[in-house]
């Protein structure tokens, strides 16, 4: 995108750069708003439905088109579901558009107030609304919020009487006078109560020695009362004289083991509201004071005591009935109270159980941990501090909201906001009588059969927002009143653009009757790849599927009734986990959710590899796993088993990149470049899998591959010097061949006639070997005669 700088004639060049700059800006807002989704299109899912009802369900964007004649003869009547923009591009006209809208009524709504008095004062505007939502669709309202000053404060000081904080008890006998005062710089309607616990009177909890149970402390302490689990000892009043002589009675007891029994006191101090003395318009605050842990739910099996805590007030003459009988609370069961009765707890702890509380308190909602002197000399401060951090956020909840609605909180005009949250809003340093206030947002995912209502409130606050909630998915349709509409052959009703055929005639614009002599042909319309007419779920009608209602009361629908919203695959015994809507058997999550049942939040945490993709570019992550691609091993799709080796199956590129040779050589930028990033080197840097292959021209390459991320992505280091051989000479070729030429004929000659003469002396012992065996006859040949003629040498003398 480029700006324009041309500068009008009324303007100087300063204001024409700024205007160019604005509209720079302003189409940089526009994309960036396109990319979040903000200018997206509206959707609507376009499954086939068969009624108005069937469309307004499939999505928050779906609308209905009731203009007679939109559909043509034979053509579904689906296409009359979609969206607003759609139908109207179809010709659908706007008035006959049926389209449920949110409707929101405000029923109470009084002004807030600026300060206390004798009226109990408005802190939260307004108190009750009536939301009807379409499903999916959601409905956005604004909550105020105004601290009140002077608000009541009701303060009960639960203190741990186990020996070791002897010295604790004896500074707050003296501590009254200074608790009044800091509550009256708070509030000119301030109480203070008091309580007190140690643990559960049984073993191994307590020494249940008749003596020790009486007496539980060391021999040389001379005030010890009896051990007791959680006593109540002065309700709330405003009289410092009270304080002083009701906590001036307490003397330090006893147990054997280190943790003590908070959350039974607190429990019943949370429950037994009458007795406590907490007034309905305060703030009320527990501060419990303890040098010591806490047992909870299941620490009470030690003592044989099996009974879940029941979350009841069991009170007898001040002391805690059940203490041996009953568990000690869960911290569930504790917040749950403490939220449900407006009890914000103040933890006033030592040192060195500072981490233990401060994981308990993060497990309370509007709760403080503050750290106690060895004496606790410091708790007045303590609780000063504590009380204004607690008064000065304000988190805005909610309680019984009924299944499938969703509801997220954005503080406004807050200085210090947390993050918006599905749970919870927060709004931090909130001075008093100062006006703030949260957008909510109401979802219903699907409709609801009936009216439901939640409650809207302030942790710690009394005051709440009622809020009505029902569903609209009705379609509000012009009624016809001609029973005999012309457009349905004068055989049935308009509903909703649609016809409703009367006894005997069926069709989608009643052109058939019952029993038609060509009923065969029509219904093999209604069967899908010739199987089961409307898969047995509905009636075949003038060739078209009129489908069977369940006993739900939902319908099938699809073509061939070949759809229902009532069997998607379930998990934890809910469909679709209750995080998304079955349609036509598939489940279609909500944001935030996936799976093929929507049963895994959308996390990508456990598919992030150590360079910061996701399954290394060779998978996708669902369900918070890797699925990678065919090979490649779990969990990240690190390596791969049966791929073929890299070495061979990338010669052809790194010969073509590093050397220029090769098959590729013509196309190698083409081929090898986008998955091959190399470089030459005469060492290896890097790490990754050493290579020696031979290539096209004989010579041997050595490099080292290293995968990238994605499945064809490698890193390549390619050795400069190739290993060829040397080329051969020709003279030595020319004379070795000749050599061995000659070679070959004078052994093959010599073969020649070794085999001659091996034939020969075999036929020459044969012959000896027969000449062997023969006998001769002696006997005269019969034409042989001897010499009849003598010759004599003169010469010869005979010697």
């Amino acid at each position: 995108m480029r700006c324009s700088k041309k500068h009008s004639t009324n303007l100087t060049p300063v204001d024409s750069g700024n205007k160019d700059m604005d509209r720079c800006f302003f189409l940089l807002l526009l994309l960036l708003m396109s990319r979040n989704g903000l200018c997206q299109q509206k959707e609507c899912a376009k499954s086939a439905v068969n009624s108005c009802a069937d469309c307004v369900a499939s999505g928050p964007y779906c609308a209905w088109c009731q203009q007679l004649n939109f559909t043509k003869s034979g053509e579904q009547d689906a296409v009359r579901c979609d969206t607003e923009d759609q139908l109207k591009s179809k010709g659908c006209k706007q008035e006959e558009i049926v389209s449920p809208k949110n409707e929101l009524q405000t029923i109470k709504e009084e002004p807030l107030s600026a300060s206390f008095d004798k009226q109990e004062p408005v802190q939260i505007s307004p108190q009750q609304i009536r939301l009807k939502l379409r499903p999916g669709l959601s409905n956005t309202f604004t909550v105020k919020f105004k601290r009140v000053e002077g608000y009541p404060v009701d303060l009960y000081y639960l203190m741990d009487l186990s020996y070791s904080m002897k010295d604790d008890l004896a500074n707050v006998k003296n501590l009254g006078e200074k608790l009044f005062e800091a509550l009256s710089n708070i509030t000119q309607k301030g109480q203070i109560g008091f309580g007190a616990f140690v643990d559960k009177a049984v073993l191994p909890y307590t020494n249940t020695n008749k003596e020790k149970l009486l007496k539980p402390c060391d021999e040389k302490e001379q005030f010890c009362q009896a051990a007791f689990g959680y006593r109540h000892v002065l309700s709330m009043t405003s009289d410092q004289s009270s304080f002083r002589n009701e906590v001036g009675k307490q003397f330090i007891s006893g147990n054997l083991d280190t943790p003590e029994g908070c959350l039974d006191a607190m429990m019943q101090a949370s429950v037994c509201g009458d007795k406590i003395g907490w007034r309905n318009s305060s703030t009320r605050l527990i501060v419990l004071a303890t040098d010591a842990g806490f047992h909870m739910a299941g620490d009470g099996k030690l003592a044989g005591i099996l009974e879940p805590n029941d979350e009841r007030c069991h009170m007898e003459n001040n002391l805690y009935s059940k203490s041996s009988d009953m568990d000690y609370p869960s911290v569930g069961q504790l917040a749950m109270q403490l939220e449900k009765n407006n009890i914000q707890p103040i933890f006033a702890v030592t040192e060195n159980m500072k981490t233990v509380y401060e994981e308990l308190s993060n497990m309370i909602p509007k709760s403080e941990v503050g750290v106690l002197s060895s004496d606790s000399s410091n708790v007045v401060e303590l609780i000063r501090g504590a009380y204004n951090r607690l008064s000065s956020k304000v988190t805005v909840t909610h309680d019984n909201l009924p299944d499938n609605v969703g509801v997220s909180y954005k503080p406004k005009d807050c200085s210090n906001p947390e993050a918006p949250s599905e749970s919870k809003g927060v709004c931090n340093d909130v001075g008093v009588n100062q006006e703030i206030s949260f957008d909510i947002t109401v979802t219903a995912k699907t409709c609801m059969k009936e009216e439901k209502s939640f409650s809207v409130k302030l942790l710690g606050i009394k005051d709440t927002l009622t809020v009505t909630l029902s569903t609209n998915c009705e379609c509000q349709c012009t009624e016809h009143n001609d029973k005999n509409h012309i457009l349905c052959n004068g055989k049935g009703r308009i509903n909703c653009g649609t016809c409703s055929c009367g006894e005997g005639s069926v069709g989608q614009f009643c052109e058939c009757n019952v029993g038609d002599k060509d009923e065969q042909s029509i219904r093999e319309l209604c069967r899908r790849q010739n199987g089961t007419e409307c898969e047995g779920r509905g009636d075949c009608e003038c060739g078209r599927c009129q489908c069977h209602t369940m006993e739900s009361g939902s319908s099938y629908y699809g073509e061939f009734c070949q759809c229902d919203d009532e069997h998607c695959e379930k998990f934890q015994n809910k469909q679709c986990a209750g995080n998304g809507v079955c349609r036509c058997g598939k489940c279609e999550c909500f944001k935030g959710f996936e799976g093929s049942a929507c049963h895994c939040k959308v996390s990508e945490e456990n598919c992030q590899s150590e360079n910061n993709t996701l399954c290394n570019g060779r998978g996708k992550c669902k369900c918070g796993l890797c699925e990678c691609a065919a090979g490649y091993q779990l969990p990240l799709c690190e390596t791969c088993l049966g791929c073929p080796d890299p070495c061979l199956t990338k010669l052809k590129c790194i010969e073509c990149l590093g050397f220029n040779s090769g098959p590729f050589q013509k196309n190698c930028s083409e081929v090898c470049s986008k998955s091959i990033y190399h470089k030459m080197v005469d060492n290896f840097f890097m790490s990754g899998k050493e290579c020696r292959q031979k290539d096209s021209q004989g010579c041997w390459i050595t490099f080292k591959l290293k995968q990238l991320v994605g499945q064809d992505n490698y890193e390549a280091e390619i050795q400069k010097q190739r290993e060829c051989p040397e080329p051969p000479s020709i003279a030595t070729i020319i004379g070795g061949s000749l050599a061995g030429v000659a070679l070959i004929g004078i052994v093959l000659l010599m073969i020649l006639k070794l085999l001659i003469y091996l034939k020969d002396l075999k036929e020459f012992k044969k012959f000896d070997n027969e000449r062997k065996r023969a006998k001769w006859a002696q006997a005269n040949n019969p034409l042989f005669q001897d010499a009849t003629t003598t010759v004599a040498n003169p010469m010869f003398t005979g010697e």
